[in-house]
């Protein structure tokens, strides 16, 4: 293992990962304190060389490793990729391509719903990780031994689950299966946080159209300041905040002083105008301008015992074919289904409407059936 500071050093290394088949690649970051995450160390690996990468080293240029990264003739391996290629997008503007996520290929393998990294390395490399260096301040340096050969860790495991899970993949057919999954993590709108769908974070409460036009205004203003000055949301203002704020719009600072959810002394602080501003903003949007918000109503009357059956039937079939549950349908993917043929959901499309979703509007239309057969539930053919 190399440990990396300075840009000459980086390049002699990609030049040695650039002509390999894949690469295995993590990061360690800290997002605690700022909106931003900050990018505090690089782990990557190919078959034969292992680096750790400084990025915090001063006058080291990272270019040439968000080169590597979209480097098409070499597969970038992750395990949870989504936070990485976040991190790596908004430093270079670059998504990793092409990808491959050991956590979603493993559901798909049959792991479980979450594969966590622990279980992959027990049940694949068959070792157990040293989880003591788990919570460290990446962003403190020196680096001691301990840690580093942790970090390292995340990596060289990595090359040992990538290859099992890609010949398991290959042996049953599945490799397409992921296909859907990889296009959303390499997609920029997927980490793109515009201030303008920051709405989509919170709760709405009731039908208030006014209150959720000024929630929309709210949200808008507080993730604008968290990314203009790099803090958490909730720096800014806590959630409560915002509901409490919308359901009572505040029309100047007095007001603010008198509400429970907002901190003392926020109204004699520097985001109080511009508040102020974004609720006035709220007051005055049209409702026809509003965008659709699909409120969780309950089910129309009859369909509840339509969704359990859909459950057991979700069970069955991914018991059946050994993949974890929530990458076919989720309840509320479920609830579609019981309430239209043709939802707009996943389950319906691809691969998981071959694996779930022609049996589970069989099953909705009584051309399928639940039974018990040796002791276990299976679907059989209903009324043709």
């Amino acid at each position: 293992m190399e440990y990396i500071s300075d840009s000459q050093s980086l390049d002699k290394a990609i030049t040695s990962l650039e002509t390999a088949p894949f690469v295995t690649v993590d990061t360690e970051f800290m997002r605690e304190s700022t909106y931003w995450s900050k990018l505090c160390l690089i782990q990557i690996a190919s078959e034969t060389h292992e680096y750790i990468v400084d990025p915090l080293a001063e006058n080291i240029d990272l270019g040439r490793f968000y080169d590597l990264m979209i480097n098409e003739a070499v597969v970038k391996v992750f395990h949870a990729a989504r936070q990485d290629v976040e991190i790596i997008y908004n430093q270079s503007g670059k998504i990793p391509h092409p990808l491959f996520d050991t956590q979603i290929a493993a559901m798909v393998c049959g792991y479980g719903e979450s594969a966590g990294y622990e279980t992959l390395v027990r049940e694949i490399v068959s070792q157990q990780l040293d989880k003591s260096s788990r919570f460290t301040d990446w962003s403190r340096r020196p680096l001691s031994e301990k840690q580093l050969t942790y970090a390292i860790g995340d990596v060289t495991h990595l090359r040992v689950i990538y290859h099992s899970l890609k010949q398991s993949l290959e042996e049953s057919d599945r490799t397409h299966w992921l296909d859907e999954e990889m296009k959303i993590l390499t997609s920029p709108e997927t980490y793109e946080l515009e201030p303008d769908d920051a709405w989509k974070r919170l709760k709405f409460r009731g039908n208030n159209k006014r209150a959720h036009s000024v929630l929309i205004a709210l949200a808008h203003w507080r993730e604008t300041l968290a990314q203009k000055h790099n803090v958490p949301r909730n720096r800014i203002l806590k959630d409560d905040g915002l509901y409490e704020i919308s359901t009572h719009p505040t029309r100047s600072t007095n007001d603010i002083a008198r509400l429970r959810g907002v901190p003392r002394g926020f109204d004699r602080g520097p985001y109080a105008k511009s508040l102020i501003e974004a609720v006035a903003s709220g007051l005055e949007r049209k409702f026809d301008t509003l965008p659709e918000i699909r409120s969780k109503n309950a089910l129309p009357n009859g369909l509840g015992p339509t969704v359990e059956l859909l459950k057991v039937a979700l069970k069955i079939c991914c018991e059946e074919h050994d993949v974890a549950q929530k990458l076919i349908a989720t309840v509320g993917d479920l609830e579609q289904i019981a309430a239209d043929d043709k939802a707009d959901v996943k389950a319906l499309k691809g691969w998981r409407r071959e694996l779930f979703g022609n049996n589970a509007l069989k099953l909705k239309h009584s051309k399928m059936m639940i039974g018990i057969a040796n002791g276990k539930a299976k679907l059989f053919p209903g009324n043709p």
